[in-house]
C-alpha cells in the first residue's frame, strides 16, 4: 500500500447529546447523533453500551458497511479507512472511534455492534452517528454599497465557531460569522479558516490575481512511499493557461520541469488540472527527493511560480533520551513526524511489542536489549536495531572497550572503568576519559538581514573542538552540495537561487547532519512588466486593463501606474472602463517593496477610434473673385488615419471628387 500525506490531526469532540438506543437490556448509548467535520481533520464517536447479567461481550467494532447474510464490515478491516482508524476502550463498557485524515468520501452513517461470547445474541446500536465531511470554500457575493465574503461549508459546523479570514496570505479578521462584508480589491486573493484548525484553510479566492495555495507547507514522508503535495491556483480570469509544471531548480533564468529530469520520468504524476487544483503525486521515494517544491504557471499574458513546499524524505531510525536516576527511557521512531498519522509498531530483540499512533515508547529497557521500530502497512522499510550500550574486551588480557551508541549531550562526562578481583573493587580513584558531546549548528548573521548581492558566511558550529580535523559537508534543502568541505560556507555574492534550507554534518557522520536552517534572501523587484489586455488595438468605447507583475521578495507593498510622467493609478490592476483617445500612449510601471524598486519597460495602448472633428477649410479665406483659383482641404481626426476622402456639394447627392483637397 503507497503511504500518502495527510492533514495534522484535528480532533472534534462533542458530548452534548445523549442518544440510547435498545431493547430488553440490550442497548447503545452515542454522545452525539451528528457530526459536522472539517475534511482532512480527525473525529472520534463515542457510545457505551449494556447488555443483560449472563453475557460475556467478546466482539466490538464499528462499521457503515452490511452485505447479504448481516455480513458486517468492522472498520479497521475496511479498506477504504486502512492505517485512518483506531478503536478504544475508554472505560468498562465504553468505545470510542477514531478516523483520522478525513474525506468527503467518509460521510456516512457510523453504528456500532458486539456479540456475546456464544455468538448468538449480536446487537447493533441503530440509527448511529452520521458524519458528514467539508472542505471550506470562499463565496464572493456582489452587492450595491459592497462586496460579501462567505465561508461555505456542505454541513453546518458545531459549537458556533470563529472563522479566520486571510488577504493574501495574511490574517486580517476574526468573526463569529461565516460571512464578511467589505470594499474588496479583486487584485487580492481571500481564504478562510477555522479558530484553532488553522491548518485546513479554504483554497484562495481571487478575481483577478495570482495564487498558490498549499494544504501543507512542509512535509515528512518515508522513503519508499507515495506523497501527493496538494495546492489550488488562481489567474486573472482573461488568462489562458498555456502550461503549467512543478519545479526545484531554476536554469537558464527559468525553472526546470520536474517531468524532464532525469531520474523523475517515471517518478512523478501530476493530477492537477487547467482551472485550479496543481496537485503533485511523487513515487517511491528516496531520500534524494528532499527539496523545496514550488508550482509555475505560464499563461497567455504572464507567469507566476508558488512559494516553496519542503519535502524532508526519511529513513526510520530510533532515537533515545534516558532518566539519569533510572533505566525509563523514551525511544523516538524517525528524525521528523510523518505527516499521514500512520501506526508506529516496535520491536524488542526482533519481536514485536507494541503498535501506537505515536512515535514515541516509553518503557524500562536493559542497556543489552536492541530495539527497532516500523511504520504499519511499511514493516519491510524497519529502522536498523538500536543497542545503546555494548561492552568489549578481554578480562585475561586486561582489555575493556565501551561503546556508547546514539550519543546525545547528556551523555557528556567522565568515564571511569572499575573492575573487580575476588578481594576488591578498583578504579574509583583513577582518572577517567572524559567525553564532550557536541551537536552541530548553522548560523549566519542577521538572517533577517540578508539582501541579494551582498557577502554571507554560514558557519557549522559544535560546542567543542572536533578531533582529527574533519571535513564538513553541507546540504541545501536536502541535497549535498558539492565542493564545499570546510566549516565555512561562502556564498559571494548570496543571490535568490540560494534561499533554502541548509544543515551541515561531519564526513562519516552524515547520518548525524545539524538541524536545518532556513536561509531567506530578500531582493528588489525585477522583472516588472507591464501587460494590456486585450492586447493590439483597442476600440473607443471598450474596456481595458493594465496589469503590472514583479517578481520580488518581500513581495511588492505598492504599484504606481505611469503615463508618460504623470502618475494614473495605484495598485497592481488598473481598468479604464469607456476607453477614449486621451487615453492613448505609453504606460510603464513601478514596482517597490522595502528593498528597492524597479520600473517596466514602457508598453503602448493604441486606442482605434472612427473619424471625428471632421472639417473643410478653404483657401484663400474670404471673397473668391471669379475666374481665380480655391482649394478646398478635409480635415479628420481618426485612428488609424483617414483612407478616404469624397467631397459633395450642398444638395447634390453624387459625389465631385475623392481626395483629401
Amino acid at each position: 500500500m503507497a503511504l500518502r500525506t495527510a492533514g495534522s490531526v484535528l480532533v472534534v469532540f462533542l458530548w452534548s447529546v445523549t442518544v440510547v438506543l435498545g431493547q430488553d437490556g440490550w442497548s447503545v448509548t452515542y454522545t452525539t447523533q451528528s457530526i459536522c467535520a472539517l475534511k482532512g481533520s480527525t473525529v472520534e464517536m463515542s457510545c457505551s453500551y449494556t447488555y443483560p447479567r449472563g453475557h460475556t461481550i467478546t466482539t466490538t467494532f464499528w462499521f457503515t458497511k452490511m452485505y447479504a447474510g448481516e455480513n458486517y464490515v468492522s472498520l479497521s478491516d475496511d479498506p477504504d479507512y486502512k492505517g485512518r482508524v483506531t478503536y478504544r476502550k475508554d472505560k468498562e463498557n465504553g468505545h470510542t472511534l477514531s478516523i483520522t485524515d478525513l474525506r468527503e468520501s467518509d460521510s456516512a452513517t457510523y453504528m456500532f455492534r458486539f456479540t456475546d461470547q456464544t455468538g448468538g445474541w449480536r446487537y447493533t446500536g441503530n440509527p448511529g452517528v452520521t458524519l458528514s465531511v467539508t472542505g471550506l470554500q470562499v463565496k464572493w457575493i456582489v452587492g450595491f454599497w459592497y462586496n460579501t465574503l462567505t465561508c461555505i461549508t456542505t454541513c453546518t459546523l458545531t459549537d458556533n465557531p470563529t472563522y479566520i479570514w486571510y488577504r493574501n496570505g495574511h490574517k486580517v479578521k476574526d468573526a463569529t460569522s461565516s460571512s464578511y462584508p467589505d470594499s474588496f480589491s479583486d487584485a487580492d486573493s481571500y481564504s478562510c479558516a477555522v479558530k484553532g484548525h488553522e491548518d485546513f484553510y479554504s483554497p484562495a479566492l481571487c478575481q483577478n490575481c495570482w495564487s498558490v495555495t498549499y494544504t501543507h507547507q512542509s512535509i515528512c514522508a518515508l522513503k519508499g512511499s507515495t506523497v501527493d503535495i496538494s495546492c489550488s491556483y488562481t489567474y486573472p480570469s482573461y488568462h489562458e493557461i498555456k502550461k503549467a509544471f512543478w519545479f526545484t531548480k531554476w536554469s537558464d533564468m527559468d525553472a526546470e520541469d520536474l517531468s524532464s529530469v532525469p531520474g523523475y520520468e517515471s517518478h512523478i504524476e501530476y493530477l492537477g488540472d487547467k482551472e485550479n487544483d496543481c496537485t503533485l503525486r511523487i513515487t517511491d521515494l528516496r531520500l534524494s527527493d528532499s527539496a523545496g517544491y514550488r508550482f509555475r504557471l505560464i499563461t497567455s499574458g504572464d507567469k507566476f511560480a508558488g512559494s516553496p513546499v519542503s519535502l524532508t524524505v526519511i529513513d526510520l531510525q530510533v532515537k533515545i533520551t534516558t532518566s539519569l536516576l533510572s533505566r525509563w527511557v523514551t525511544l523516538n521512531c524517525g528524525t521528523c513526524t510523518l505527516t499521514d498519522n500512520p501506526t508506529y509498531i516496535w520491536y524488542r530483540n526482533g519481536h514485536k511489542v507494541k503498535e501506537d499512533p505515536s512515535r514515541l515508547y516509553s518503557a524500562y529497557i536493559s542497556d543489552t536489549d536492541s530495539y527497532s521500530c516500523a511504520v504499519k502497512g511499511h514493516e519491510n522499510l524497519h529502522s536498523p536495531a538500536l543497542c545503546r550500550v555494548e561492552y568489549a574486551g578481554e578480562k585475561e588480557r586486561g582489555h575493556s572497550t565501551l561503546r556508547l551508541t546514539d550519543l546525545r549531550e547528556e551523555d557528556s562526562a567522565e568515564y571511569r572503568f572499575i573492575f573487580t578481583t575476588q578481594t576488591s573493587r578498583w578504579g574509583y580513584s583513577f582518572p577517567g576519559t572524559t567525553l564532550t558531546v557536541t551537536g552541530l549548528q548553522v548560523r549566519f548573521k542577521d538572517p533577517t538581514n540578508i539582501i541579494e548581492g551582498k557577502c554571507l558566511h554560514l558557519f557549522c558550529e559544535s560546542i567543542c573542538f572536533l578531533q582529527d580535523n574533519p571535513s564538513y559537508i553541507w546540504y541545501k534543502n536536502g541535497q549535498r552540495l558539492i565542493r564545499h568541505e570546510t566549516k565555512y560556507l561562502i556564498l559571494d555574492p548570496v543571490s535568490s537561487e540560494d534561499a533554502g534550507r541548509y544543515s551541515c554534518a561531519v564526513e562519516n557522520h552524515e547520518d548525524h547532519p545539524s538541524p536545518e536552517e532556513t536561509l531567506t534572501v530578500t531582493y528588489k523587484p525585477r522583472s516588472t512588466s507591464v501587460s494590456v489586455c486585450p492586447s493590439g488595438g483597442i476600440v473607443e468605447g471598450s474596456s481595458v486593463t493594465l496589469t503590472c507583475s514583479s517578481d520580488a521578495n518581500p513581495p511588492v507593498d505598492k504599484y504606481t501606474l505611469y503615463k508618460k510622467m504623470s502618475i494614473k493609478h495605484s495598485g497592481q490592476i488598473y481598468t479604464i472602463h469607456n476607453i477614449s483617445s486621451e487615453d492613448r500612449g505609453e504606460y510603464y510601471c513601478e514596482a517597490k517593496n522595502e528593498v528597492g524598486a524597479e520600473i517596466s519597460k514602457r508598453v503602448t495602448v493604441n486606442v482605434l477610434y472612427q473619424p471625428k472633428t471632421t472639417s473643410v477649410s478653404v483657401s484663400p479665406s474670404g471673397e473668391i473673385v471669379e475666374g481665380s483659383s480655391v482649394t478646398l482641404t478635409c480635415n479628420s481626426d481618426a485612428n488609424p488615419p483617414v483612407d478616404k476622402y469624397t467631397w459633395y456639394k450642398k444638395n447634390v447627392t453624387s459625389p465631385k471628387a475623392s481626395g483629401q483637397s
